[in-house]
Parts: C-alpha cells; sequence; structure tokens
C-alpha cells in the first residue's frame, strides 16, 4: 500500500529528479498502526522532509514505534522519526547529514550500511539498498 499526505498521484523522484507516477491508495490521516504488521518509511530529502510536517503521519509513525512493529528506514527518513520521537535510546544510521538530530533527539548515530535495532532497521543511503533490503526481509519474515 502507498500512503501519502493525501490520497490520489503522487510524483515519485530519483533525487531532485521527476520519474514517474504512482496513486497513494490512503492519506496519513486515514491510518492506524492496528491495521499494519510493518512499516517502510522513503527517504530522499524532499520525502523526509514533507512526511514530518504532517501531523498525522507523525502520529502513525509514533504509534507504530510504540507497538513496537518493524519499522525500515532509509537515507533522510529517520527525519518522522525524530519528529514521533522514536530514536531516544536506539542506535539507527541515516544519511550523515541526519547524525545531529539523531543524537539531540536522544538516540545514537553509527556510521553502517545497516544498523538493526530491536525492531528498527536504518540505512544511510541507495548504495545501501542491498543489505537494507536483506535486513527488512528477514526482520520482517519473523514478524
Amino acid at each position: 500500500m502507498l500512503v501519502a499526505p493525501e490520497a490520489g498521484d503522487v510524483e515519485l523522484f530519483e533525487h531532485l529528479d521527476r520519474v514517474e507516477s504512482w496513486k497513494a491508495t490512503a492519506a496519513t490521516s486515514e491510518l492506524s498502526a492496528t491495521q499494519f504488521q510493518a512499516l517502510v518509511l522513503p527517504g530522499g530529502v524532499a520525502n523526509a522532509d514533507q512526511l514530518r510536517t504532517d501531523p498525522a503521519a507523525v502520529d502513525f509513525v509514533r504509534e507504530t514505534m510504540a507497538r513496537r512493529n518493524p519499522v525500515a528506514v532509509i537515507c533522510h527518513g529517520p527525519w518522522i522519526l525524530v519528529e514521533a520521537d522514536g530514536v531516544r535510546g536506539r542506535t539507527l544510521t541515516s544519511w550523515p547529514s541526519l547524525q545531529t538530530d539523531i543524537i539531540n533527539a536522544g538516540g545514537s548515530w553509527a556510521d553502517r550500511e545497516v544498523r538493526v535495532d530491536g525492531n528498527l532497521i536504518s540505512s544511510r543511503k541507495p548504495a545501501d539498498l542491498p543489505a537494507f533490503c536483506q535486513a527488512m526481509v528477514t526482520r520482517f519474515a519473523v514478524r
């Protein structure tokens, strides 16, 4: 299921280049963590920055983390975890420029291609996708 702040057509980007459109089948305001067993948060500067300003998305992520459901996040995606108070006491990785944000939010930052901390799987960048996907599939399969 693809979710966005509003249901309907969404533009997909590779870095800052628009690559295609897909249809978001639900809005963040329609979500409840009880409906899902796992969550993948998008990376990318623009995606992550927009998502962390959506109160419904932040609430959903907070609820998902509280339920200890598996959450996978890459690149700039941890910004929404910071907003949802989801990094406190956790060790994760991200795009390097988020290191200070994660530390200021009570987390620890590690420069690794993938980091698993309980239900939280994180990676730094697109080049880490093979390790990230493997860790995500392994953790999500346990669920």
